[in-house]
């Protein structure tokens, strides 16, 4: 269904499907979620634009981005008998203040907010399965599935589509109340409930303040990001060495990035997550680069647990620090953090670590 055809009529002829939706934004609630939309299962123009975007080669060492077909932009593909996708949205943002203080020191590490507290993906992937548990009880015979990034689903696009909030020139989607500080997470269904309005407007105007401010330039125009450039790839999808010439421009940001979010106007609208599990661990909101760097792996593996950094693994983690490092200032901690790795079994490491160590003059 494009944002210009009716919706099926049939969700109107049972009067339990009718009345659906407003109980579920009030279930989707009462379980942590800040907000609920419902679409139809087709993502519309979104799944062209997705297309254009891998053709031009911008998703970078992201196969899993171009594999599955057309299942990530086809709901009915992924799961046959689809006929609605339920839209929900949980707020991350701990303090409003804390991401600028982290940035401004140059000795601190800059992980991005939402990978401070627990993995989110299991949290929302049990409340999603409640909340499809009630929604079985209240109308059953039909099919429910639950994703949480854990699966071929376009799902920016499908937010848009149901109600969520547009899609910003960052490619975030953006609520006019809440800003982008939030994680999505979808219920596939079968059964023929009422959709919502696809949020059609754009509110970003003129602004560009997002493309702009990117640290690596990998912003290639409005809508339009080459993730090959954008730190957030560089710290937790590649692989193998960090491009030279982008490694003095990440700054401290050792795993993730906020920029684009940290300027845009509509964050001043974000409201702090009531959820206890997002809440910085291990002190990662506020900890020396020098510090982590001197962590082993056991420590690593014992302080990510149940953590979104431990996606990137201990070696990678090791990369990113030393190039942290190569950008703080020249202190006694610093350089002392980087002698002490120049050595490392990794060869990774320790060719960043001589980078690193370059930079300060030795």
């Amino acid at each position: 269904m494009t944002s210009t055809q009716k919706p099926d009529d049939t969700a109107t002829e049972t009067p339990a499907l009718a009345a659906l939706p407003g109980q579920i934004r009030q279930w989707a609630q009462e379980l942590g979620f800040a907000d609920a939309g419902i679409t139809g299962a087709d993502t519309g123009p979104h799944a062209e634009r997705l297309q254009q975007w891998l053709n031009a080669g911008y998703h970078g060492e992201m196969a899993y981005m171009a594999d599955h077909g057309g299942k990530r932009y086809t709901p009915d593909s992924l799961v046959p008998g689809t006929l609605r996708v339920i839209s929900v949205r949980m707020d991350y943002l701990t303090s409003p203040d804390s991401p600028g203080q982290a940035l401004a020191d140059r000795e601190t590490a800059y992980i991005t907010r939402y990978a401070l507290g627990r993995d989110y993906h299991k949290l929302m992937r049990k409340r999603l399965a409640k909340l499809a548990k009630r929604i079985n009880e209240a109308v059953s015979g039909y099919d429910y599935r639950a994703f949480v990034d854990s699966a071929p689903v376009l799902e920016r696009g499908l937010a848009q589509r149901a109600g969520l909030g547009w899609i910003g020139k960052n490619n975030m989607v953006i609520h006019p109340k809440a800003g982008s500080y939030f994680f999505l997470g979808e219920i596939f269904t079968s059964a023929p409930l009422p959709v919502d309005p696809p949020f059609d407007s754009q509110h970003c105007g003129s602004c560009s303040a997002c493309l702009e401010v990117c640290p690596t330039d990998a912003f290639v125009g409005a809508h339009l990001l080459d993730a090959r450039r954008c730190i957030s790839y560089l710290t937790i999808e590649l692989k193998g060495p960090i491009p030279e010439e982008l490694r003095a421009k990440m700054g401290n940001r050792v795993f993730g990035c906020d920029d684009c979010q940290l300027v845009c106007p509509w964050n001043k609208f974000s409201k702090p997550t009531r959820e206890t599990d997002f809440l910085p661990r291990h002190k990662l909101d506020n900890s020396a680069l020098a510090e982590l760097f001197l962590w082993s792996e056991q420590e690593f593996l014992e302080r990510t647990e149940g953590s979104a950094i431990r996606r990137t693994g201990y070696e990678n983690w090791l990369r990113n620090l030393a190039v942290g490092l190569g950008n703080a200032p020249p202190t006694i901690p610093v350089i002392e953090a980087l002698k002490q790795r120049a050595d490392h079994p990794s060869e990774l490491v320790r060719e960043h670590v001589a980078w690193a160590l370059r930079r300060h003059g030795l």
